[in-house]
């Protein structure tokens, strides 16, 4: 029997570099080598296409987190690409942006995940929220900050960013894994949150936090038929040490709870699958993708009015680890992590590429 022929991207030239070489490993691993021919592709961090004879030859590490080999072996993108389906580990700008699906979409190579518009509209957290907005998702208050408007007015962003209160989250629009985040509980310090935000991303967002809220995740695939599927849930909660679910609570050290599935009502559940396939939908998803929430403790919500769910983000290419919330929610759904490899792959397959 013929193998479909599978290329693993992973690495990348953005600050999630080491975060997709971790996932890519794993997903590398739980490929079935008796059906798919594997072909592992590294991005430097300078944009370089590179390849190796082993996972172990083409990542390195200097220090808890790999990257890829600035010494292996350089490869052209056609040949990179000559494969059956590409699967796209790759997180944040240059990535999961849209940049690689047209790429893709140009050489008429199916690949896992969402298309070029939904991809590029979801990584970007000021665009997103309006699309949430306007297919009537409830979602958070929020200001956008452009590159040449805090250049030529920081003194008026500032002022015009009061209205949200505090505390405030200052983020990068484009980066995730919580690199570049600032809780901001007060105005004095909010300058310096944005300064350190845009090291990652010149576009910022600044959103108004949501009290006494628990934080929720539910996990989107599509099934056989193109449909959208949402899974158990799950709750992370912080403990001790980190104002919220931070680089290193999430990757370094070992200061969150994660709890799948969440204690959730069934009901409660329930309303949470339902927009999280939503939202999905609203934005054009495919594939996968993880829907994270705020949950508010109703009877202390910020005031009249507030929805009880609140999203709060959307991630087309989530993290990918055997660990990481994705995957276990799946897993607590009755679907293990070989077998939504697998799905992933046929998904890709059946949709192909093209106007769809």
């Amino acid at each position: 029997m013929n193998r479909t022929r599978v290329a693993v991207i992973l690495g990348g030239r953005s600050s999630e570099h080491s975060i997709s070489c971790i996932s890519g490993r794993s997903i590398v691993e739980a490929l079935d080598p008796a059906r798919y021919e594997i072909t592992v592709i590294g991005i430097g961090r300078d944009g370089s296409w590179v390849t190796a004879d082993s996972l172990d030859d083409l990542l390195v590490s200097d220090g808890p987190l790999p990257e890829v080999s600035a010494g292996a072996a350089g490869v052209s993108i056609e040949a990179a690409l000559d494969a059956d389906v590409v699967f796209p580990v790759l997180h944040g700008p240059w990535g999961e942006d849209g940049s690689l699906q047209g790429v893709l979409e140009t050489l008429q190579v199916p690949y896992v995940g969402s298309g070029i518009a939904s991809s590029s509209v979801t990584m970007d957290k000021g665009l997103m929220k309006t699309f949430l907005r306007a297919a009537g998702l409830p979602v958070g208050q929020w200001r956008m900050v452009a590159s040449r408007e805090w250049d030529d007015d920081p003194d008026g962003v500032l002022a015009s960013l009061e209205g949200l209160g505090f505390p405030v989250f200052v983020k990068p629009a484009r980066a995730g894994s919580s690199l570049g985040i600032s809780k901001v509980d007060t105005a004095v310090d909010l300058r310096a949150a944005i300064e350190e935000a845009r090291t990652h991303d010149p576009r910022i967002i600044v959103e108004a936090a949501v009290l006494h809220a628990r934080e929720i995740e539910c996990a989107v695939l599509s099934d056989a038929h193109g449909q959208a599927q949402a899974s158990r849930c799950a709750e992370i909660v912080v403990r001790a040490g980190h104002d919220f679910y931070d680089f290193e609570a999430k990757y370094l050290d070992d200061s969150a709870e994660l709890i799948v599935p969440a204690h959730l009502p069934a009901d409660v559940e329930a309303e949470v699958q339902r927009l999280a396939v939503q939202a999905f939908e609203a934005l054009g998803c495919e594939g996968l993708a993880r829907v994270d929430f705020f949950l508010r403790n109703s009877i202390e919500s910020d005031g009249a009015g507030d929805p009880t769910l609140v999203v709060n983000e959307v991630n087309t290419m989530p993290g990918f680890t055997t660990i990481s919330m994705f995957p276990r929610m799946w897993l607590a759904s009755g679907l293990d992590y070989p077998s939504l490899i697998d799905a992933l792959v046929q998904d890709a397959l059946r949709r192909g590429t093209g106007l769809r």
